[in-house]
């Protein structure tokens, strides 16, 4: 069933992917990089505000991931 604990790996699993995201191999060729927002001025548009987002989760999430993802793997190894 779905309950707190597949939310809680959902969750992890998301910000996983958003942290593990290349800056210059995959957000730059999609027009996604830090820069091209501020390069045409543009700061309040959506584009540039998830631009914000993923570079903050980049930033600020990771260590907090890291501690996450071993209490996760921990948790998985010892109750299964």
């Amino acid at each position: 069933m779905f309950g707190f604990g597949t939310l809680l790996y959902v969750v992890i699993l998301l910000l996983n992917a958003v942290a593990i995201l290349n800056e210059e191999r995959f957000l730059a060729r999609i027009g996604w990089a830090r820069n091209s927002a501020e390069l045409y001025g543009d700061t309040e548009s959506v584009k540039a505000k998830l631009i914000n987002l993923i570079s903050a989760v980049r930033t600020l999430m990771r260590i907090p991931l890291i501690i996450m993802n071993v209490v996760v793997i921990a948790y998985a190894l010892v109750l299964g």
